[in-house]
């Protein structure tokens, strides 16, 4: 597949490192040459020119791409360089907005008819992920595969759950079949989990589950789910803007701003909420508006600094749910060994969007990628491929991935030892950044 690439910033250059894992056909596109030279160790070409320009676009032979992606930071730009990468032969587009108009069915048609087949607001998926997020507020991740028949959800295991101090192989017992340990996140480092390997207090584990099972998995985890009503939210940028409009009148939302001019443009805005002037840094200020009274502080200031402070203050405070916003996609490991709730990063999400996007038209697999180190892929088991010659337990996987479900005729199961897969299966593998290739390889 030939992709190229407009904008070499945080989501394109994170696009395309992912991609050039998987051995595609990619070109990216920049005007700054100091962006496209940190990537020349990757398996992609770059070229130094402007997503606006035909001769630029004419040179990088966008007519033979099979999908072109603007992702550069200006929203006229990328709606552009679409419209113009259409007309000269591009088979699918996409562009990253900043206008959650856009997305209503009558832009988005409009839009398709000049050329851009798919619009992404990162903003807007990142509001809709922390929406998502309160209804399960004990899950850091959730991702719901094959039309919710297989979960994988990532969480954070304190002392009070009866997996911890467990080796992979006796969990079995005591699961009696409810999940599947994909993938632990320790000290920094994701790890694919082996047999012998236990499960410690701290470590957030990435699991495997059918839906019927969730209750019981909460349980063994030592969690429970927490009723919201109330939401305080650190910062009045545009991702709270949308969150408070996801949210809409079903919970009491407080927003907590440091600019007066932003706080009137909210309250004009979002005559639902209660905007309050002040920096939410401010211990004393907080307890002045009561955030001992609110079940989740969600924390969207451009600062990952302050949001992550934010966040442990809060949790000093006693809210017991608490989600920041982690920008550079290098902190993210850092800030999620921190005390500080689920974190939220818009450029993955975007990134992990795109992925699904580009991934649509090739119907023998899909996948979701909101991970900053790991993937979850969904592939489809060919006829005739290795995968279908032995039970899971003789297929010597690398260690770098696992199988963690299979969909059957429709119904969802997880995978044991025993399984043997066939084809037409459609089976969740978790694997490591760099290694869906290896995998693939497996399935078809």
């Amino acid at each position: 597949m030939k992709i190229v690439i407009a904008g070499a910033g945080e989501v394109g250059s994170h696009l395309a490192k992912m991609l050039s894992d998987e051995e595609q056909d990619i070109i990216i596109m920049d005007t700054d040459e100091q962006k496209l030279a940190m990537l020349d160790s990757y398996n992609l070409m770059t070229y130094q020119g402007n997503g606006t320009s035909f001769r630029d676009l004419k040179n990088v032979r966008v007519g033979e791409a099979d999908i072109f992606i603007a992702v550069t930071p200006h929203e006229a730009r990328n709606l552009m360089a679409c419209c113009m990468a259409k007309t000269l032969g591009a088979r699918k587009t996409v562009a990253r907005i900043d206008n959650a108009e856009y997305l209503q069915p009558q832009p988005q048609r409009y839009f398709a008819k000049t050329g851009v087949d798919e619009l992404i607001y990162p903003e807007f998926l990142a509001s809709e992920e922390i929406a998502n997020a309160l209804r399960r507020t004990w899950v850091r991740n959730w991702f719901e595969m094959f039309d919710g028949e297989l979960i994988v959800i990532g969480v954070k295991l304190r002392s009070n759950s009866v997996l911890v101090g467990k080796r992979l192989r006796d969990v079995g017992e005591t699961v009696s079949g409810a999940l599947h340990v994909c993938a632990i996140k320790r000290n920094r480092e994701t790890i694919i989990p082996r047999g012998d390997d236990h499960i410690l207090e701290n470590d957030i584990a990435y699991m495997a589950t059918t839906r019927d099972h969730i209750d019981e998995v909460r349980q063994l985890c030592g969690k429970t789910n927490i009723d919201v009503n109330n939401v305080f939210i650190m910062g009045g940028s545009n991702m709270a803007e949308q969150l408070a409009n996801h949210l809409g009148t079903k919970y009491k939302v407080k927003i907590l701003e440091s600019n007066l001019e932003r706080c009137q443009e909210l309250a004009d805005r979002l005559p639902h909420c209660n905007i309050v002037k002040g920096d939410a840094r401010d211990v004393d200020l907080l307890e002045e508006e009561g955030i001992a009274d609110y079940e989740v502080f969600v924390a969207l200031t451009e600062s990952a600094e302050a949001n992550i402070l934010g966040c442990m203050m809060a949790k000093d405070m006693g809210v017991r749910k608490t989600v920041a916003e982690v920008e550079n996609i290098q902190f993210i490991s850092e800030a999620e060994a921190l005390n500080i709730g689920s974190v939220i990063n818009k450029k993955l999400l975007a990134s992990s969007r795109i992925f699904q996007i580009m991934l649509d038209s090739d119907t023998s697999n899909a996948k979701c990628l909101a991970l900053a180190d790991a993937e979850v892929a969904e592939l489809v088991v060919k006829a005739g491929s290795r995968v279908t010659r032995a039970d899971v337990k003789d297929l010597t996987l690398s260690q770098d991935m696992t199988i963690a479900g299979v969909v059957r005729d429709g119904k969802g199961q997880l995978v044991r030892g025993n399984t043997r897969l066939q084809a037409g299966d459609h089976v969740v593998v978790f694997c490591l950044t760099g290694a869906i290739h290896k995998i693939e390889k497996l399935f078809n």
